[in-house]
C-alpha cells in the first residue's frame, strides 16, 4: 500500500538539498507553540475552535496593529487588516478581487515563481520588467504601464518581492520605494507588496515598507507567519484599502468557512500576547545569520572564477550568477550524482531567460551541511 506524504519537503539522503526555501526543523518554535495553544485550549477555546469571523480574530488583529505600530511607526486602522492563509492564499484570493482573465500582471525579473504560478492560473498574463542589485527599475515600470495601457491591455496591478526578495535575495532601496509610491498614486497603478522577509534582517533592517509611504494609496501588503514562526501554520496578514478588504471578506468562500486559519490564528494570537513572538524572531535572526555567513564563506572558497553574487543582507536566499555559457539547468543532473540541488534561475523569470543563474537556500541546511554542499557545487562547476 502506497503511504502518501505528509508534508511538501522531500529530502534525499546524501544530497545537499539547496532548492528548498524551508526552515531547519531546530529553528521552528515547537515550545512556544505550545506553550501558546496551552493557553488558547484552556482559555478561548470555545472562539478558537468555531467558524471564524471573516476578518480574522478581532484579537489577533488589534496585535498585529499594534506591533506593527511599535515596530514601524505606522499603525494601521483595524479596518485595513485581514487574517488570511498565507500569502499564497492571499495573492489568489486578491486576485479573484481585482482582476480577469486577460488582465497584465507586471512582476520583477527575476521574481517569486510561484507567485507566477497563481497568477497563470487565474488567466492573467506576466509582463516582466527589469531589475538589478536594488531592485524593480521604477522608470521601467511606468514606461511599460503606459504603453500597455495605450495597447488597450488592462494592467490588473504591479507584483514585488521588494524586501530580500526571493530569488535575489535584493532589496529595493529607499528612493525607489518612495518613486514606486509616487508612481502608483499618480497612474492609479495597483502595487502588491509581497513581505514574506522583511523581518528577517541581519545586518540593518531594510528601508520602510512600500505600504507606509503611501497613506490611502493603492498599495496592498501581505505578510506571513510562514518565514518567521512555521509555515505549518498556514497564516498571514494584509494591510489593504477598507473597500478591499470588505470585499474579501465578503467572498463565498469565506461566507461559507468563516476566517481562514482561525485556530492557528489564536494561537499566534497567545503567542505575542506572552511575548514570545518577538523572542523568536530574535533567536532566529541569530541562527540565520550565522547559515547566511557560512554559505557566503564557503562560495568565497569553493566556486570557480567567473561565478558571482550578492551579499545577502535578508531573507533565505543567495542568488549566485554563472559564467557565461553556463546552463544551470543542463548542469542541474550531474550537481544532484555529486551530492548537491539547487533550484535553476529560469525558473524565475516569467518571459525567458536567467539560464545563468542559480537560487541557494541556506534556511533548511545547517553550516556545516552547507559548506559540504557548496564544496560539492564547486567541483561540478569546475568540471562544467
Amino acid at each position: 500500500m502506497q503511504i502518501l506524504p505528509d508534508i511538501q519537503l522531500a529530502q534525499r539522503p546524501g544530497i545537499a538539498e539547496f532548492g528548498w526555501g524551508h526552515p531547519h526543523p531546530a529553528l521552528l518554535p515547537a515550545e512556544a507553540l505550545a506553550q501558546a495553544a496551552a493557553l488558547v485550549l484552556s482559555r478561548d477555546w470555545r472562539s478558537a475552535l468555531a467558524y471564524g469571523a471573516g476578518q480574522g480574530p478581532g484579537s489577533l488583529i488589534e496585535l498585529v496593529r499594534r506591533r506593527l505600530g511599535r515596530l514601524e511607526g505606522n499603525t494601521p486602522a483595524a479596518e485595513q487588516v485581514m487574517i488570511t492563509g498565507g500569502i499564497s492564499q492571499a495573492l489568489d484570493m486578491v486576485c479573484a478581487q481585482i482582476s480577469r482573465p486577460g488582465d497584465v500582471a507586471l512582476v520583477e525579473a527575476p521574481t517569486y515563481h510561484l507567485a507566477l504560478r497563481i497568477f497563470r492560473d487565474r488567466g492573467l498574463r506576466v509582463v516582466a520588467v527589469p531589475c538589478d542589485s536594488h531592485g524593480l527599475h521604477v522608470d521601467a515600470a511606468e514606461a511599460m504601464l503606459r504603453m500597455l495601457r495605450s495597447s488597450g491591455d488592462q494592467v490588473a496591478f504591479l507584483y514585488s518581492v521588494a524586501t530580500f526578495g526571493n530569488p535575489t535575495g535584493a532589496t529595493l532601496a529607499a528612493d525607489r520605494r518612495y518613486a514606486l509610491a509616487a508612481m502608483a498614486r499618480r497612474e492609479g497603478l495597483l502595487v502588491i507588496e509581497d513581505d514574506a522577509y522583511g523581518e528577517l534582517w541581519y545586518d540593518t533592517p531594510p528601508p520602510p515598507p512600500i505600504f507606509n509611504l503611501a497613506p490611502a494609496g493603492p498599495i496592498i501588503r501581505l505578510g506571513s507567519y510562514a518565514k518567521v514562526l512555521a509555515p505549518g501554520l498556514r497564516l498571514g496578514w494584509m494591510l489593504a484599502s477598507p473597500d478591499l478588504v470588505r470585499r474579501c471578506v465578503g467572498a463565498g468562500v469565506i461566507d461559507s468557512g468563516g476566517g481562514v486559519s482561525h485556530f492557528s490564528a489564536h494561537v499566534v494570537a497567545a503567542l505575542i500576547e506572552l511575548g514570545l513572538l518577538d523572542t523568536h524572531v530574535e533567536r532566529l535572526r541569530d541562527a540565520l545569520r550565522s547559515h547566511r555567513d557560512a554559505l557566503l564563506f564557503a562560495l568565497s572558497r569553493h566556486l570557480p572564477s567567473g561565478c558571482t553574487w550578492n551579499p545577502t543582507l535578508g531573507g533565505f536566499f543567495v542568488w549566485v550568477r554563472l559564467p557565461a555559457g553556463m546552463d544551470s539547468a543542463a548542469i542541474l543532473p550531474a550537481a544532484e550524482s555529486a551530492g548537491v540541488s539547487y533550484m535553476p534561475g529560469e525558473r524565475f523569470f516569467a518571459e525567458g531567460g536567467g539560464q545563468n543563474y542559480l537560487r541557494l537556500s541556506f534556511s533548511l541546511l545547517p553550516p556545516d551541511e552547507l559548506t559540504e554542499g557548496v564544496s560539492r557545487l564547486g567541483s561540478v562547476l569546475r568540471r562544467a
